[in-house]
This record gives structure tokens, C-alpha cells and sequence, in this order.
């Protein structure tokens, strides 16, 4: 193998990394946002809960 082929395939390698990178990124961001939704509907649960809970009068 000359020096030329050996550098190429480094390339083609780091560019896989890379790849995988940004998807892992995006993997990652792409779970925090669905969290996030799931602790915004459980959070508006419980806070309906405790209105629907709390007794009051309005007359």
C-alpha cells in the first residue's frame, strides 16, 4: 500500500466517526426533547389534580 492509500482510508474512517457522531447528537437531543414533553404532561396532570382535589366555593 503506498502512503496515498493509507490516507484515504484514514479519511473514510474519521468521516464515519463523524457520522455516527452528529447522530448520537442527535440521538441525544431527540431523548431530551421527548422527556421534556413527558415531564410538561405529567406535570400538567398533577396540577390538575390538585385543582380538581382542592374544595373551594366560588359563591
Amino acid at each position: 500500500m503506498s502512503k496515498e492509500d493509507i490516507d484515504l482510508e484514514d479519511d473514510f474512517i474519521s468521516d464515519d466517526l463523524d457520522d455516527t457522531e452528529e447522530a448520537e447528537k442527535d440521538g441525544v437531543k431527540n431523548s431530551l426533547a421527548k422527556r421534556r414533553v413527558i415531564d410538561n404532561i405529567l406535570e400538567e396532570r398533577r396540577l390538575n389534580k390538585q385543582i380538581a382535589d382542592f374544595d373551594f366555593d366560588i359563591s
